[in-house]
């Protein structure tokens, strides 16, 4: 009789904490997508009211071809004003359409492991938020950012589709918006590295010879390759998160500013 009650105290306990677990990886998914909402700029309607013909409208419409003034504004894809009110660790929106990878970027230098487990209004999150390794600036030649590889599919564990080629050709675009607008980077490589790889100090390459030796070299560790290698004066985006952590694995994807 102890012994099953002790069974069940176990069990008990044991599905008190998986429930308390799942709760709160619901709570964390549901909070970023508040986020996004948030940001989300409403696009106005593309038809335009019905009017009536007139005699000039009967004419053979001449065809035109859109120019960058009639496109929208790479400013107005998302309005993240709240946002940088809210935090201000908060530098930017990252967002790889048509994947679940959607979420603010976080940036704090003097602290850099701060939203390694922290939600984005600072409180304890298993999950954390994707932040921007600290030794970047937002005019790096590389902006290295981070995030978790969680096993629910959320922060970047969407990263894990990029090692089949297939995937990565359907999703080549990273976007990426801070305050001075959204930036658009086309994937070129995706690699699997060590956690301590020589690229995660490939952050401010001033010359020729240094950018081009430290894309060689991550190029030389890529599962494979998409695109040609970024030239020098190519802004590049890094895409971090664990794969084969057993192994201190990490899988980069690669992506220079178009």
């Amino acid at each position: 009789m102890i012994l099953a009650l002790l069974s069940l105290a176990i069990l008990l306990i044991c599905g008190y904490m998986v429930g308390s677990e799942l709760l709160s990886r619901q709570k964390e998914k549901e909070d970023f997508e508040q986020l996004a909402k948030m940001v989300t700029v409403e696009k106005p309607s593309a038809t335009p009211a019905p009017t009536e013909p007139s005699a000039a409208d009967e004419r053979p419409a001449a065809t035109s071809t859109p120019t960058p003034d009639s496109e929208e504004s790479q400013e107005q894809r998302r309005d993240l004003s709240e946002l940088f009110a809210m935090n201000d660790d908060f530098v930017g929106w990252l967002c790889i359409p048509d994947t679940d990878i959607n979420y603010p970027v976080m940036h704090t230098p003097d602290d850099p492991a701060k939203y390694l487990r922290r939600d984005f209004r600072g409180e304890y999150s298993e999950s954390g938020v994707p932040f921007l390794d600290f030794r970047c600036s937002l005019d790096s030649d590389n902006l290295i950012i981070y995030g978790h590889n969680m096993m629910n599919g959320t922060m970047f564990a969407a990263l894990q589709g990029y090692v089949q080629e297939d995937f990565c050709k359907a999703h080549p675009i990273v976007e990426f918006q801070t305050a001075d607008g959204c930036a658009e980077y086309r994937v070129f490589a995706v690699a699997w590295v060590k956690s301590n790889d020589d690229w995660y100090k490939a952050v401010d390459l001033s010359s020729a010879e240094d950018f081009n030796s430290a894309v060689d070299k991550v190029m030389s560790k890529a599962l494979f390759t998409i695109n040609s290698a970024p030239e020098y004066g190519v802004q590049i985006l890094t895409l971090s998160t664990c794969y084969d952590s057993a192994h201190n694995g990490r899988l980069l994807v690669l992506a220079a500013k178009l």
